[in-house]
């Protein structure tokens, strides 16, 4: 298992930059092109239990979201946040970065870029 992973969409420049830095890192990394390879329900909800972050910050609210006739409500708990990210990849923020130390893992939404530095040091 890698030390890092990152779940990356390569027409995102915020994940490309968060992959660039991960690549930099010198940690050995795995790449994870989500939309080619999604993850399933329970990966979701085991990646929102080392989250940093809230689990519905995992959620884009952009046209899609609306287009699907989502709202708040839909992505209140982790267990709708995953089902609604295992049915739609496309409506994940990206990078998401997992780190592995110590027997340890933790997780965080690569946004704003800034963010991704202090987590790979």
């Amino acid at each position: 298992m890698s030390d890092l992973t990152i779940l990356h969409n390569p027409r995102c420049s915020t994940s490309r930059a968060g992959l660039e830095a991960a690549e930099a890192s010198g940690l050995d990394l795995e790449v994870r092109y989500y939309l080619k390879e999604p993850l399933d329900e329970a990966e979701w909800l085991a990646l929102i239990g080392i989250l940093d972050a809230d689990p519905t910050d995992l959620v884009r609210r952009d046209k899609k979201f609306a287009e699907l006739g989502l709202s708040d409500d839909d992505v209140a708990s982790p267990d709708q946040v995953a089902r609604v990210l295992a049915e739609t990849p496309a409506l994940a923020q990206r990078p998401v970065l997992i780190r592995r130390e110590g027997g340890r893992e933790r997780a965080i939404i690569g946004r704003p870029k800034t963010a991704v530095a202090p987590f790979l040091a």
